[in-house]
């Protein structure tokens, strides 16, 4: 079951500018930055009320971030929602055609199970479903 939207992900190609940029217009700092290796990206977050802002620039060349700026330009890139049971979860969105991008959660930032829908199939927005791992 879905509980909330976790977070809205915008590619940047320059962190320290876009930074500045969130913060003076939320009125809010950086909480926390983690580097998520196995995407090839570094991330940044924000929070705003019971919502993060997550800030991801690419650190390889062939990343999906690295990708999408190009094909794209800056912007969003993808929503995020929160899930109680990321495998159960992609079940029933596959039973009910929906294209799941990875066969298996992985392992994101913010100690999240992580696993993508297509596009295609979402009107296109990139959906992540995301679960909380217990630390």
């Amino acid at each position: 079951m879905v509980k909330y939207i976790d977070h809205i992900a915008i590619a940047v190609s320059d962190l320290v500018s876009t930074v500045q940029v969130f913060e003076t217009i939320l009125g809010t700092s950086i909480y926390k930055k983690e580097l998520v290796a196995s995407e090839g990206v570094q991330t940044y977050f924000l929070q705003l009320g019971g919502t993060k802002i997550e800030l991801l620039e690419s650190v390889s060349q062939d990343s999906a971030i690295a990708k999408f700026i190009h094909k794209k330009g800056d912007g969003m890139h993808h929503i995020a929602l929160e899930v109680d049971d990321i495998y159960q979860e992609m079940d029933r969105l596959k039973a009910a055609g929906i294209e799941v991008l990875n066969d298996i959660p992985k392992k994101g930032a913010d100690n999240k199970l992580i696993c993508f829908l297509h596009p295609k199939t979402t009107g296109g927005v990139l959906i992540e479903l995301v679960q909380s791992q217990v630390e």
